[in-house]
């Protein structure tokens, strides 16, 4: 209030208003999808894996909401888990495959979402950098899986030769992204 009464003072003294640093919407929009991915990747191999892999999209959530690394981390590590009982139980490759690209794209994404949160403000328009980090992460993941898959499909059918082939590719490309 000012000295003359009914007159409010309206300066502002910081000359900045609040930024929101909460976690970036289309990242955590992104990763909770990756987390329901996961999720169907597990129930799809055994229902084994449904439970946690169902908290863990619960948690993940909660960490983005809460723009908590830790938890998302917790979350995450959860999905995996339910990926790791529907292997236990005798689910085939191919829904562990997709239940552990999208545990490790929830992890990946969630984390640059809390970063680009915490950097920028979540009113900054960033969905243009949220966008090119999920592509290139679900890029690299999908060949990294791929690469996986063939050196199971290579091992099964007794090939050591194609399987010490995949890996050595794979530990290549993989030190080549890491490199940059």
């Amino acid at each position: 209030m000012s000295g003359i009464r009914g007159m409010r003072d309206t300066s502002d003294t910081t000359g900045v208003d609040e930024i929101d640093r909460s976690p970036a919407i289309v990242s955590t929009t992104l990763a909770v999808g990756a987390g329901v991915v996961s999720l169907l990747g597990s129930a799809l191999g055994s229902l084994a894996g449904v439970a946690p892999a169902a908290v863990g999209v619960l948690v993940l959530g909660v960490g983005l909401v809460r723009g908590s690394r830790r938890i998302l981390t917790a979350g995450a590590g959860l999905l995996f888990v339910g990926v790791l009982l529907a292997g236990a139980s005798g689910a085939g490759p191919e829904p562990l495959v997709v239940g552990t690209l999208g545990a490790v794209l929830a992890w990946d994404v969630g984390e640059n979402g809390i970063g680009v949160g915490a950097q920028l403000g979540r009113e900054a328009d960033t969905r243009r950098v949220e966008l090119v980090h999920a592509a290139s992460s679900l890029a690299v993941g999908a060949v990294t899986a791929a690469l996986g898959y063939g050196v199971y499909l290579a091992a099964a059918s007794g090939q050591p030769l194609t399987a010490l082939v995949f890996l050595l590719f794979g530990a290549i490309l993989l030190v080549s992204v890491l490199d940059r």
